[in-house]
């Protein structure tokens, strides 16, 4: 399954928890599978971590921080040239498909 969002893209949070409405970020990871993205610094949770010992090494206890997936539904492209959030539109030509920026019409990739 195609999506219009890819790994690297600025996007902006459009909807969802009223922590993260309208915060931007980077793509870290696309889950083409549950149609989900992984932003950086949006949806950030909090996992318990005892301490564990395997193989002679200690991981330590505490709080780690990481990024929860979000739908990809609830986040919006950012034009790295307009700087606005935009809908996306594919432009096919003898070289292949292009996502191109509906506002100012410029080519994304």
């Amino acid at each position: 399954m195609k999506t219009k969002i890819r790994k690297g893209d600025t996007v902006e949070v459009i909807s969802g928890g009223l922590d993260d409405m309208g915060k931007r970020g980077e793509v870290i990871k696309v889950y083409l599978d549950k149609r989900r993205v992984t932003v950086q610094g949006i949806n950030i949770l909090v996992k318990h971590q005892r301490q564990v010992q395997t193989q002679g090494r200690t991981i330590n206890p505490g709080r780690i921080k990481f990024e929860g997936p979000v739908h990809i539904s609830n986040v919006m492209l950012v034009c790295p040239k307009c700087s606005e959030t935009t809908r996306v539109a594919v432009q096919r030509d003898e070289t292949g498909a292009h996502r191109v920026c509906k506002h100012c019409h410029s080519l994304i990739d």
